[in-house]
């Protein structure tokens, strides 16, 4: 039987600003790019710098079967697909993405908030 290894003590690290940030959102661009920072956190946490990131390796598919979507240079790293199948990372990242498409749906079904501040 395989270790299976757990990173939720780092979800919990980043949860807060992340959560915050979200709600402080003024467009679903801005999710997105909240989601992209905190996810790369995540991963840098998890891999101990050991798996150089980029900001497009990991990103988020609104309305996409696959809820998000990381880079084939990432999926091709051994360091990488060892800890993403013998952990609960997946999971993590799956509540993270979570978070962040409610607070899409909410942005793109209340469009005058944003338009509100983008006249201010």
């Amino acid at each position: 039987m395989s270790r299976q290894l757990s990173f939720t003590k780092f979800e919990k690290e980043l949860l807060p600003d992340f959560r915050q940030k979200i709600n402080l959102a003024e467009s679903t661009e801005d999710v997105k790019k909240f989601y992209a920072r905190t996810s790369m956190a995540l991963f840098d946490k998890a891999f101990e710098g050991e798996v150089p990131l980029e900001f497009g390796d990991i990103m988020l598919q609104p309305g996409q079967v696959n809820k998000y979507v990381i880079s084939d240079r990432l999926l091709a790293s051994p360091d990488f697909t060892e800890v993403w199948n013998n952990s609960d990372l997946p999971n993590v990242l799956a509540r993270f993405t979570d978070m962040a498409l409610n607070r899409m749906v909410h942005l793109e079904k209340h469009p005058e908030k944003t338009d509100s501040k983008i006249r201010m």
